[in-house]
């Protein structure tokens, strides 16, 4: 499970949320902790550049946000982001500097790193997506199992407990999701991967691969 772990799959420095992630092992352990760290960072954001807003929402002032957006807190819109018509960021938030957040996208407990897009009818809730990654028209995380358990990551016959309930999808850096894409509760995509449209995915995917089927998981050339 290594090449999951957060230093193989994430580069911090493009994250205004590096602290949150200081002292862990893998990136789904921050999930519990990103509403109360928003608010700790939030209150220490520089008002020349954050407008603070009522419900602990900070959004930069260079930042572009729709009329028709709706944002609650507690949430940060970075620098240079885009959050287009109709998204609705439902709280504990973090979208990354010149990250898109799209029509009709729904973001909810997550962190988006600087430059990813989530910018067509996406769902990404309770996860963490990398510089870069970019999720295709209608992909979404699903973050519950039908049967409400907790979700296990499963990587062959290596197995985490992660004692979670709602737990959507770990992407890595310049992760590609296609099109109508369902990443199931408990997926994690190392770096560098691309997935097919309208692929259902679930467990871990290994890094500069590319994902056909889940019997079809070829090396990037």
């Amino acid at each position: 499970m290594k090449e999951f772990a957060i230093v193989n799959l994430l580069d911090l420095n493009e994250t205004i949320a590096k602290e949150l992630f200081t002292g862990k092992t893998y990136p789904w352990e921050v999930l519990p902790e990103i509403k109360d760290f928003i608010v700790k960072l939030g209150n220490t954001l520089d008002p020349d550049e954050y407008d603070h807003q009522d419900g602990d929402v900070w959004i930069a002032k260079s930042a572009k946000v729709a009329s028709s957006a709706s944002i609650n807190g507690p949430a940060i819109i970075g620098k240079n982001a885009e959050v287009r018509h109709c998204a609705f960021i439902r709280g504990n938030a973090i979208v990354g500097e010149g990250a898109v957040v799209g029509n009709s996208t729904e973001l909810k407990n997550v962190v988006l790193f600087n430059k990813v897009q989530v910018p067509h009818y996406n769902y990404v809730g309770d996860s963490v997506l990398g510089y870069k990654s970019h999720m295709g028209a209608g992909s979404i995380c699903s973050n519950v199992k039908s049967d409400k358990k907790l979700v296990v990551v499963k990587d062959g016959k290596e197995e985490i407990e992660t004692g979670l309930k709602k737990f959507g999808a770990m992407l890595g850096d310049n992760v590609e999701v296609g099109c109508g894409s369902v990443l199931n509760p408990g997926t994690v995509i190392g770096r560098n991967t691309n997935i097919y449209p309208l692929s259902p995915v679930r467990g871990c995917i290994p890094a500069d691969s590319i994902y056909k089927n889940k019997d079809e998981i070829i090396d990037k050339q």
